[in-house]
């Protein structure tokens, strides 16, 4: 018996945004689902408008699993990950083991296929839409909060708006002019 669907099951139990009133918790499940449609929209947009040339579909697969470690580790906030060095480099070798672990529920025929998806390479132009893409949701959720009147997220929101700006990637900055508006809307307005 092998546990690691079973694991990943328990995404939806791991909240984000832990140290921040939120008007509606986010689990990383859905995260990672927005951060898939999202991701491969990048990549889609990335080659049919910019002359990239990524593989959308495995791109997606990425940002399907780019929170899995999190089982084991719960979701760090962002303040903490990040406070400084020591920090950052400690929890990085922490989301290694968990990954290992989680790469050891796996059949041994198996996690050669699964291994690329759950270990990202850092320095892999797919990883790259991911983290976009996953810089895009963090703005999202602050909208959709601050649209509900939550005030609590408009560090975050122009914090996130910066990095994406300054992240100069026209696929990302696309996205954002063509699709971002319409999370401001209400339901009346989107029809």
């Amino acid at each position: 018996m092998y546990h690691f669907f079973g694991y990943l099951a328990r995404m939806k139990h791991i909240r984000r945004w832990g140290l921040m009133r939120n008007t509606r918790d986010e689990n990383i499940q859905e995260h990672s689902l927005q951060a898939a449609m999202i991701a491969h929209a990048l990549a889609v947009i990335k080659n049919k408008l910019f002359g990239g040339n990524v593989d959308a579909e495995r791109v997606m697969a990425l940002a399907v699993y780019h929170e899995v470690g999190e089982v084991i580790t719960g979701d760090l906030a962002t303040p903490i990950k990040y406070f400084n060095p020591e920090i950052k480099n400690a929890y990085k070798e922490i989301e290694r083991v968990a990954e290992e672990k989680l790469l050891r529920m796996l059949p041994d025929e198996l996690r050669g296929e699964f291994e690329p998806l759950v270990k990202q390479r850092e320095d892999d132009e797919a990883y790259a839409i991911v983290k976009a893409a996953d810089k895009i949701c963090a703005y999202l959720k602050c909208v959709e909060e601050m649209s509900a009147g939550n005030s609590e997220f408009a560090k975050a929101k122009n914090t996130l708006k910066k990095t994406i700006d300054n992240m100069n990637r026209p696929e990302v900055d696309y996205f954002m002019k063509t699709f971002v508006p319409s999370f401001e809307l209400t339901l009346d307005e989107l029809n």
